[in-house]
Parts: structure tokens; C-alpha cells; sequence
């Protein structure tokens, strides 16, 4: 249920947005930034969302959605539409998607966490290199000297 809400959110701003962008700058018809839109945001959903933002922070992820925005939106444009200025128009509607990704980062950072911690199984990040310190280095005898020294 918190998955569909996600998508659907993301999936309205996003269409918001490019109709925005794409629409009214570039004349874009609706039926590509809907296809557009639909696309993006089912794989940046998965890639970004899913498994770049929960093993890395919130700009690593919004970097890596304006990556992938650029190129699928270009690709995409490049297919369906026969307009000269794609790489700005890209460029522009990435820009646009990594800001609004990054708001939506912390959107799913504080619902999605939030849901995990009242079940108790919240994700830690990458715990592999964290190590324990401790000041004891050799434990106590019951009359409270160390074993050392003898």
C-alpha cells in the first residue's frame, strides 16, 4: 500500500512537472510525456529509490535519477517526437526531476522508515565495515583487578 501511494505521488508530480517542461516550453504533445513519465518513473522508482537511496544518501540518489532522467528522456524524446533542441530540453526536464526526486527522497526516507521502525526491522545501511570499540581489552576478575600483571 505505501508502494502504490509512493508511485502514484511521484507519478503526478512527475506528470506535473513535464507537462510543465516538456508541454508548454518544448510543445510536447501529452500522449509522449504521459508515455515519458510512465516509464521514468516505474525505473527510477526501482533503480533509485529501491536500491541506490536505501544503500547510499539522498544526493548520491538524486544524481543518479538525473543521470538516468536525462538519458531516458532524451532517448525517449529522440523517438517519439521529431524536435531539434533534445539535449536542453533533456537537460531541463533532468534538471527539473532531480529536484523534485530529491524532495521525494525524503518523503520516502521518513514514511517508508518510519513504517520499517514500528515493525523493527529498519535498514541500518551497509553495516559490513562498522566495527565494535570497546575500552576493555581484557576482562575483570571478581576482585576488580585485570587478569594482566600477574
Amino acid at each position: 500500500m505505501l508502494h502504490s501511494k509512493a508511485l502514484s505521488l511521484k507519478f503526478m508530480a512527475c506528470l506535473v512537472l513535464f507537462y510543465i517542461i516538456l508541454g508548454k516550453r518544448y510543445g510536447m504533445s501529452f500522449e509522449n510525456i504521459f508515455i515519458i513519465t510512465a516509464l521514468l518513473v516505474i525505473t527510477s522508482y526501482i533503480l533509485g529509490d529501491m536500491l541506490i537511496l536505501r544503500r547510499t544518501n539522498n544526493a548520491l540518489a538524486s544524481i543518479a535519477d538525473f543521470g538516468w532522467a536525462f538519458v531516458l528522456i532524451w532517448f525517449l524524446s529522440s523517438i517519439l517526437t521529431l524536435q531539434n533542441e533534445l539535449i536542453s530540453m533533456s537537460l531541463a526536464a533532468a534538471f527539473g526531476t532531480a529536484i523534485l526526486e530529491y524532495a521525494f527522497h525524503l518523503y520516502l526516507l521518513s514514511n517508508l522508515t518510519e513504517t520499517k521502525v514500528e515493525k523493527g526491522t529498519i535498514n541500518q545501511g551497509n553495516l559490513r565495515y562498522i566495527t565494535e570499540n570497546s575500552e576493555d581489552l581484557t576482562p575483570l576478575k571478581p576482585n576488580g583487578k585485570s587478569g594482566e600483571g600477574k
